[in-house]
């Protein structure tokens, strides 16, 4: 090639994240009518503050800036410092989360870190000085310290606006105000919680400074949030994904496609997702190695990074994994979700469906015939506010437990909403799980889970909380559909249930058989949903490794499928509450029990409209240097590398922590 062709020939595209983009093809007209009416159905669904909404978080972002600064330099003149230093004494106020990345909505909180000198400190000057500050203003209300959470925080209200604030104490006796926090001198001299404080800003700083389109980027966000909490995938504290985790996980898809718009990468989101091969994490950018000492995340090293389901890499040093606390339960419920975004954007771009189609709220009641109710009671509101607090940062552990106890058989949906009884005097709320057995999984005649003991652990666990006050109670149910209480639902009324959750579940519909528990094949019955089978089975509990089988253990009665009369083991017959009580015919029995199990298995729904073949994504492997490279330029997905190290340090198959998109209909019955 001669030096002028050289000089002709175009620049090479530019790079946004580890890998080249997949594809750098801007909108069509087609694309550009379908975004402008996404953008219109965003701002009809009030998802956008007014301005007035604006300012006053601006003037409340004022206040506990000029709060901070006040807090500050009346602990450096008690501490007999020079009157120099009480003068530059200096705190300051930064936010990330929402309201950093510009796509927060009314009625969002703030999430904000103040940074302070290292002479005050978290333990004793923030939650304890600074607490009775601000308990003693009229504008704060619900003031509530949590500093057992993995990120300490302080929460309260803020002339009505919700505030989240960190504190970090840095290794410098004077913060300036033209402090750059990200910068890694930051991090210098510091412990392990205020390392995790300071990287939710320099986290947000980070993505906007690695997309290629901020604007597209936060409309996309904006939008993917939206849906995120109507089809109930929304709670990082619950094992599904949060704010900075559905971030990342759009500025990734914002990076393979650069010109694209928010209606296209909406698309492309679902599409991308669909087809990822768990736990072959999402990067950004490539994972940094420092000299502070720090850990990163890191499965050839760390052990406990193997165990990872879902892996989304922060890019800030310290790279973590900002979805730890994601199951194989909530995994399963969230690729789903995902499967029915791509099938609905799909019909969005073929015409057949509307934008509102695809943030038709999820139907959690309506979707499982067997759940657990965890209440809630205290003696009053704000030792409810805490004690709630408290059950729902553990309510993941649940989950855990059972399927630790079930050997992943019976599988979990924790729902992230909280209900309330508002005819009921006592201050109480409700939380609510699915519960159904893993698809796919033999039928063993009359088996059943017993799972009291998961249920007590857990119970176990929760009354060790430290701030313990008397009438602080909690009450664990086994409940079915038709028992569900009635202030669940809007207006208090029961809906009634689609046929076969088409509105629901389409992307399991092209499976027209399932599976029964005597291995023989049906034609889908619509209405046998409802049905619920009359046998009642005595508890066995899940085979262990080293024990009898259920069939040593069952009696004749339960192998043969006839019924039982046992009389049913109930763990806890004391009544925490009358007012629960009263709630809803419920049984307190924790024993859940197997008669049948229905499960019909299809295949992967709408691949094969995507160019990118699946088969890109397997090729990953290792350069020389331990760096992770990619065998194809055109991939899907290059962050895949992984998964070859997790096959290679611990003998895990990256493909089986997929969940295919199966649907299940469990029947359950209670021993009760």
């Amino acid at each position: 090639m001669s030096s002028s062709e050289r000089m002709s020939s175009p620049p090479p595209p530019k790079q946004y994240g580890v890998t080249k983009p997949i594809s750098m093809a801007g909108p069509t007209e087609a694309d550009m009518q379908r975004n402008r009416e996404l953008e219109k159905f965003l701002v009809e669904a009030g998802l956008y503050e007014s301005k007035e909404e604006d300012a006053k978080r601006e003037q409340v972002l004022g206040r506990i800036r000029q709060i901070a600064k006040d807090w500050v330099k009346e602990l450096t003149r008690l501490r007999g410092y020079s009157d120099q230093m009480v003068e530059d004494a200096n705190a300051l106020i930064f936010t990330f989360g929402s309201y950093r990345l510009g796509v927060h909505g009314p009625g969002a909180d703030i999430d904000a870190l103040c940074v302070g000198p290292s002479y005050v400190s978290r333990e004793e000057d923030f939650f304890f000085i600074l607490h009775n500050i601000l308990a003693e203003m009229e504008e704060v209300t619900e003031l509530q310290p949590v500093l057992d959470a993995h990120v300490p925080v302080m929460k309260f209200k803020f002339d009505g606006l919700s505030i989240d604030l960190l504190y970090a104490s840095i290794s410098r006796l004077v913060v300036r105000e033209d402090l750059d926090i990200s910068d890694m001198s930051v991090l210098y001299d510091v412990d392990e919680p205020t390392v995790r404080s300071l990287n939710g800003c320099r986290v947000a700083d980070q993505i906007l400074k690695l997309v290629p389109n901020v604007e597209h980027f936060c409309t996309t966000l904006r939008c993917l949030k939206f849906w995120a909490k109507r089809r109930g995938v929304y709670s990082n504290v619950t094992g599904f994904l949060g704010g900075v985790n559905w971030a990342l996980l759009v500025a990734r898809v914002c990076q393979l496609y650069p010109n694209a718009v928010p209606s296209m990468l909406v698309s492309r989101f679902f599409r991308v997702y669909t087809m990822w091969r768990w736990p072959n994490p999402v990067m950004l950018c490539a994972i940094e190695e420092a000299e502070l000492g720090f850990s990163v995340w890191d499965p050839r090293k760390n052990r406990r990074d193997k165990t990872h389901h879902m892996p989304i890499i922060t890019p800030a040093y310290p790279c973590m994994n900002s979805s730890y606390n994601v199951s194989t339960s909530t995994l399963r419920v969230m690729m789903d979700q995902f499967q029915y975004g791509n099938t609905i954007c799909e019909e969005v771009e073929l015409n057949k469906a509307q934008w509102s189609a695809l943030f038709e709220p999820y139907l959690f009641f309506e979707s499982y015939r067997n759940y657990l109710q965890v209440d809630i009671v205290a003696a009053n509101a704000d030792d409810l506010l805490a004690w709630k607090g408290w059950v729902e940062s553990r309510l993941r552990q649940l989950t855990l437990m059972i399927e630790r106890d079930t050997y992943g058989k019976l599988q979990c949906h924790p729902y992230p909403h909280e209900y309330v009884d508002t005819s009921k005097p006592c201050a109480h709320c409700a939380f609510f799980m699915g519960l159904q057995r893993k698809p796919g999984e033999v039928v063993q005649e009359g088996q059943q889970f017993d799972i009291r003991g998961s249920v007590e652990e857990f119970k176990l666990s929760i009354n060790m909380y430290m701030f313990w006050k008397p009438g602080m109670e909690i009450c664990v149910s086994h409940i079915r559909r038709k028992q569900i209480p009635p202030y669940v639902f809007p207006e208090g009324y029961k809906r009634t249930r689609h046929p076969r959750l088409a509105s629901q579940q389409r992307s399991s519909e092209n499976g027209n058989e399932y599976q029964t528990g005597s291995g023989l094949k049906r034609k889908k019955d619509p209405e046998s949903v409802d049905q619920d089978g009359p046998e009642k089975r005595q508890s066995v509990s899940p085979q262990k490794q080293d024990s009898l089988s259920p069939e040593h253990l069952a009696p004749s009665s339960v192998r043969s499928g006839t019924g039982s009369n046992v009389e049913p083991v109930i763990p806890d017959k004391r009544v925490l509450n009358q007012e629960i009580a009263e709630g809803g015919d419920v049984s307190n029995s924790s024993v859940i029990t197997s008669v049948t199990s229905e499960v019909g298995s299809c295949e992967d729904v709408g691949n094969e409209s995507v160019a990118d073949s699946q088969s890109l994504l397997e090729n990953r492997h290792l350069d020389g240097n331990g760096a992770f490279q990619d065998g194809v330029h055109e991939e899907l997905e290059p962050n895949a590398g992984l998964g070859s190290v997790l096959q290679s340090t611990s003998g895990i198959d990256s493909e089986t922590v997929v969940q295919k998109p199966v649907m299940s209909r469990l029947s359950l019955t209670s021993t009760a």
